[in-house]
C-alpha cells in the first residue's frame, strides 16, 4: 500500500502565502504523477496543480501566476507554493499520486486525507 500524508495548510490573511508539502510512503516501487486537488464547500473537487515524474506541469488557469507545484522524486513528496493567497483558495487540499507497488503491476491512485486551507479577507 501507499501512504501520503499532507502537512501545512492553515489559516492566512488575503494576499499571504502558505507551502503544503505530501509526503508518500509505503510498498513504493515508482510513481507517475502528482498533483493536488481541492475541494470548497458544496463544490466538486477540482484539479489544482500536477506534475509529472518528468516535470511536465498544468496548472487550473485559477493558480496560474501564484501558485508553483514542484516535486522531489528522491523523496517521494510533491510541493504547493501558494502565493497571493485570495478567499477563493479556502478549500481542503488534497495531494494525489499515480503509483505501483511493484514493477509489473498496475498504477492507482492514491490520495491523501486532506488539508484544511483558509484565507481571510
Amino acid at each position: 500500500q501507499v501512504q501520503l500524508v499532507e502537512s501545512g495548510g492553515g489559516l492566512v490573511q488575503a494576499g499571504g502565502s502558505l507551502r503544503l508539502s505530501c509526503a508518500a510512503s509505503g510498498s513504493i516501487f515508482s510513481i507517475n504523477d502528482m498533483g493536488w486537488y481541492r475541494q470548497a464547500p458544496g463544490k466538486q473537487r477540482e484539479l489544482v496543480a500536477a506534475i509529472t515524474r518528468g516535470g511536465r506541469i498544468n496548472y487550473a488557469d485559477s493558480v496560474k501566476g501564484r501558485f508553483t507545484i514542484s516535486r522531489d522524486n528522491a523523496k517521494n513528496t510533491v510541493y504547493l507554493q501558494m502565493n497571493s493567497l485570495k478567499p477563493e483558495d479556502t478549500a481542503v487540499y488534497y495531494c494525489s499520486a499515480d503509483a505501483r507497488t511493484t514493477g509489473w503491476g498496475p498504477f492507482s491512485d492514491y490520495w491523501g486525507q486532506g488539508t484544511q486551507v483558509t484565507v481571510s479577507s
